[in-house]
């Protein structure tokens, strides 16, 4: 089966392209490295032809809801639209467990991003997953220096290695729509997996946990970003993948 990955260079977008080759299938991966803008659409058609599944892991950096709303509209649509032309008979897209429910500027881009695959001409499936396992030394990543500023946030963080693998099963089955929640084994705070993996990697580093106000910060501490309801779930803890990763966070 010829699958195209679009944002198939970043991190859940190699995971996904790896599990499809080890399967037998022919991933392609969209990307602008390889001369596929998705918000213009450039590279789209020549790209997917032949192509019977799309999935679509791609991503902006950014707390703007501006600037989501606009990446996750014109690369939707775009996609979508060029996914129609070409045939293909199942689009799948990753999303996040509580954009509906978290007021954040990056959920809202997320969000508008469901709305445009339930909308769109092509059988799909939307898989909501937790943060990865890795988004915490991302999270790091956006604070250099000494002091770590970390926000108070309930997660159930899961590997991306396991949310990729998750998601080419979901690929290669039936469109099924909303697809049940993924999320990882245990109940964590961000603040305390901080700790952990600074830990690992034998940093020194003072971390400060932040009080975000308002409703979004209230659901960010609360279980705004928990799954709801039965789904599948991980198996590598968060101290196993450090163990396994070596604290690195790809």
């Amino acid at each position: 089966m010829r699958v195209a990955v679009a944002g198939g260079t970043g991190l859940v977008g190699r995971l996904v392209v790896g599990e499809l080759t080890a399967a037998g299938h022919e991933p392609v991966a969209l990307s602008r490295a390889r001369g596929v803008d998705l918000v213009r659409g450039a590279g789209l058609d020549g790209a997917l032809s032949g192509v019977d599944v799309v999935v679509d892991v791609s991503n902006v950096t950014t707390l703007s809801r501006r600037r989501a709303v606009g990446f996750f509209d014109a690369a939707g649509r775009r996609l979508l639209d060029a996914a129609a032309g070409a045939g293909v008979r199942h689009h799948v897209a990753l999303s996040i467990v509580g954009v509906d429910r978290v007021a954040h500027g990056y959920y809202a881009g997320k969000l508008r991003q469901e709305e445009i695959v339930a909308e769109g001409r092509v059988p799909w499936t939307v898989l909501r997953a937790t943060q990865f396992h890795e988004f915490v030394g991302q999270t790091l990543r956006q604070m250099p220096g000494r002091l770590a500023v970390v926000p108070r946030m309930t997660t159930r963080p899961v590997a991306a290695r396991e949310v990729a693998r998750h998601l080419v099963e979901l690929a290669l089955a039936p469109p099924r729509g909303m697809a049940p929640e993924l999320a990882g084994p245990r109940v964590e705070q961000l603040v305390d997996l901080v700790r952990r993996l600074l830990a690992a990697r034998q940093e020194r580093r003072l971390v400060v946990p932040l009080w975000l106000p308002g409703a979004a910060g209230a659901a960010m501490r609360g279980d705004g970003q928990l799954p709801l309801g039965v789904g599948p779930r991980g198996s590598e803890t968060f101290d196993e993948w450090l163990v396994r990763t070596g604290a690195r966070d790809g």
